[in-house]
C-alpha cells in the first residue's frame, strides 16, 4: 500500500504549515532540521500576534522584549535555515490523490498536494459589535495599539477589556498621551496581580469598570472617532465620555472557518486535537492558538508547534517506509 501511495503520489511538499505566528514557525524549525520539504502559508504577516503586542515579559529567555522584535528574531531563525514561505490565503484543506496525502487549496488558485498539514492559524480579535464600529474602522477605531498607538499622541485613548491583552495595551499607551480610558464590563480582572495593581496605581488611566461601549459616535465629514456612549450594566444608564480613539481588547475567535465542513473543532469553532497535537483526520495536526486548550501565550504556541512538527515527522516517516 505505502509503495503504490509513493508511485502514484508526486507531491509538492512533505508538510504545508498553515500560519506564521510563534506555534508554526517553530514547527517549521523542527521539520526543517528533519530534512522535510516544507513551506509556510501566511495570510496576513510572520509572527502573528506578536506583531501587535507590544511588551512581553513572561517569555523564557527575556526579561523584557517588544513582540515585533521576538517575531522577528524568530523569522530570521527560518531563513537562516531556508524555510520557504508565501503570502496566501488556505480556504479549503481537502483529500489529495489517494487516502494518505492532503490538497491544500489556496485563494489564489493554487494548489498544493503534500502528505502532512499542521493548521497553526490562531485567532482574529473579537469585534465588540456596536453601532459606528465599523464605519469608524481605520478612522479612530483600531484592533492594534501597537500599529496605531502611535497616531494619539496627545489625544485621548479608550481601551476595552479586562484580560491580560487589554491591560497591556492599556499601560503602553500611556507613553503617547495622558489621557486614557479603560473600560471593563465588571469590576475583576482576568490578568495577573502585578498588571492590575499597575493598572489601578497609574495616573493616567482611568478605571470604567462596570460599563461597556454602546455606540461610537464620530464625525462623519472629519471621518474620525470623537465620543463613545458607554451604558453601565446594573444601572442600565448611558453615558457619553470624549475619545479620539478605540482600542477594543475582548477576545478573539480562532481563524478555522476554512475547515469547518472537516468536523474537527468543537462548537466554538477551536480544533481539537489530542496530546500530539493530531486531529482525528490523519495527516492533519494543529497547533498554537487555533486549538481546544486553556492557555493561549506564546510560550504554549511554542510548545504545541514543537509538538506537532515532532509526531507529524513520525507520521510522514511511516509513510516512506
Amino acid at each position: 500500500m505505502k509503495e503504490l501511495i509513493n508511485q502514484v503520489a508526486k507531491y509538492d511538499f512533505d508538510l504545508v504549515i498553515i500560519g506564521a505566528g510563534p506555534a508554526g514557525m517553530t514547527a517549521a524549525i523542527y521539520a526543517q532540521r528533519a530534512n522535510l520539504k516544507i513551506i509556510i502559508i501566511e495570510k496576513y504577516g510572520v509572527g502573528g500576534k506578536m506583531l501587535k503586542t507590544s511588551e512581553i515579559e513572561n517569555y523564557p529567555g527575556y526579561t523584557y522584549i517588544l513582540g515585533p522584535e521576538l517575531s522577528q528574531k524568530m523569522q530570521e531563525q527560518l531563513e537562516n535555515l531556508k524555510v520557504e514561505f508565501v503570502y496566501d490565503e488556505v480556504i479549503a484543506i481537502k483529500d489529495g490523490v489517494n487516502s494518505c496525502s492532503k490538497t491544500i487549496v489556496l485563494a489564489s488558485g493554487i494548489n498544493y498536494l503534500a502528505k502532512g498539514v499542521i493548521i497553526a492559524t490562531g485567532t482574529l480579535e473579537r469585534k465588540i459589535g456596536v453601532p459606528g464600529e465599523a464605519e469608524f474602522y481605520g478612522k479612530g477605531v483600531s484592533y492594534c495599539a501597537v500599529c496605531d498607538g502611535a497616531l494619539y499622541k496627545n489625544k485621548v485613548i479608550t481601551v476595552v477589556g479586562g484580560g491580560y491583552a487589554a491591560c497591556e495595551e492599556a499601560l503602553y499607551v500611556t507613553r503617547f498621551t495622558n489621557e486614557v480610558n479603560l473600560i471593563h464590563w465588571r469590576e475583576g480582572f482576568r490578568a495577573d496581580e502585578k498588571i492590575v495593581n499597575k493598572i489601578k496605581n497609574h495616573q493616567h488611566i482611568n478605571l470604567l469598570t462596570n460599563f461597556i461601549v454602546s455606540k461610537v459616535l464620530g464625525d462623519i465629514e472629519a471621518k474620525k472617532v470623537v465620543q463613545l456612549e458607554i451604558q453601565n450594566v446594573n444601572t442600565k444608564t448611558t453615558k457619553i465620555i470624549n475619545t479620539d480613539a478605540l482600542f477594543p481588547y475582548i477576545g478573539s475567535n480562532p481563524v478555522s472557518a476554512f475547515v469547518k465542513d472537516l468536523d474537527i473543532c468543537d462548537d466554538n469553532g477551536y480544533i481539537i486535537t489530542d496530546d500530539k497535537c493530531q486531529t482525528k483526520i490523519p495527516g492533519i495536526f494543529a497547533a498554537g492558538d487555533v486549538i481546544a486548550k486553556n492557555l493561549r501565550q506564546i510560550a504554549t504556541a511554542v510548545n504545541d508547534g514543537a509538538i506537532a512538527a515532532q509526531y507529524i515527522i513520525n507520521f510522514i516517516d511511516n509513510l516512506n517506509e
